[in-house]
């Protein structure tokens, strides 16, 4: 629940105007892993795939994604 104490607040901003190329400035999205674009590629997989790949992602401490970029990357090696 937003107060209406905050919405005041985000309209007494919004009618001093905002400074359009701080705006501008800040990162929108989920930030890039490489110095090249990524791709988003989708994989269907069955419930004792992914069960086998979260395993592993929870050994190893690291999200669903990573362990499947992991195991990619030494399946390509």
């Amino acid at each position: 629940m937003v107060s209406e104490g905050r919405i005041e607040q985000w309209v007494s901003e919004a009618e001093a105007g905002y400074d359009v190329e701080t705006l501008k400035r800040r990162g929108r999205g989920r930030p890039g892993r490489a110095a090249e674009a990524s791709q988003v590629v989708a994989v269907r997989l069955t419930a004792d795939e992914l069960a086998a790949i979260d395993a592993v992602a929870e050994r190893e401490q690291v999200s669903r994604s990573e362990a499947i970029r992991r195991a990619l990357a030494e399946f390509a090696a």
